[in-house]
């Protein structure tokens, strides 16, 4: 049996660490204060999506792309990205067990916007696992997936970052106009949205053709 080659090695290695950061992510504030939670959480959550940078670029320089690669890559991402959304939207739905609050508006787009995300992850691997059976191929990820990833990945650690960020400024400024509004997060889970519903409706499209003539 031949060895697990290193790029699918960082893929394994990132779906391990998914699990660490959304222990700690749920651990309540009588455990650990949600100061230390975000900042050790998006410093594990960043080490986690390097490896979703290095997996890549490492297979193509050296010729390492396996189908196995192919399919597990995008796979660990979506782990990656929907269960720490899944740990944050709890932390926001109970800010009585976590010291921290947002907006309930701000908590209900959040809501939306994890659904969808999972609702159009769901949506595409069913289509992934149809177009390898109908095709025999198994279709790497898009440009515009690439993207919504990172919007993903941008969108969690500003989520975890700004209210670290708010904590420090409001020390020094009591008065600071932005406390708790939280203006990045609102732009990027934005931004996160659109690519993720452009990316979705893209490759549902791309793959109808495909599986089209099967009818």
């Amino acid at each position: 049996m031949s060895k697990m080659n290193l790029p699918n090695r960082l893929t394994m290695l990132r779906l391990a660490l998914v699990p660490v950061v959304m222990v700690l992510l749920l651990l309540p504030a009588s455990i650990i204060r949600w100061e230390i939670a975000y900042g050790v959480g998006v410093v594990l959550f960043a080490l986690t999506a390097l490896t979703d940078m290095l997996d890549g670029k490492i297979a193509r320089a050296r010729n390492l792309i396996t189908n196995f690669g192919k399919f597990m890559d995008p796979v660990a991402d979506k782990f990656m990205v929907i269960g720490t959304l899944m740990a944050l939207l709890f932390r926001m739905l109970r800010p009585d067990i976590y010291g921290l609050s947002y907006s309930s508006t701000f908590t209900v787009v959040f809501f939306v916007a994890v659904v969808m995300i999972i609702f159009r992850e769901l949506a595409i691997t069913s289509l992934r696992l149809v177009l390898v059976n109908s095709t025999g191929q198994v279709v790497a990820a898009k440009m515009l997936g690439k993207i919504k990833t990172v919007s993903q990945i941008l969108c969690i650690c500003a989520l975890m970052i700004e209210p670290l960020v708010d904590r420090l400024i409001c020390h020094f400024a009591p008065n600071y106009f932005f406390a708790s509004v939280y203006p990045l997060s609102w732009l990027l889970v934005a931004v996160m949205l659109v690519f993720t519903v452009w990316s979705g409706a893209d490759y549902i499209k791309g793959g109808w053709r495909s599986i089209a003539t099967d009818w």
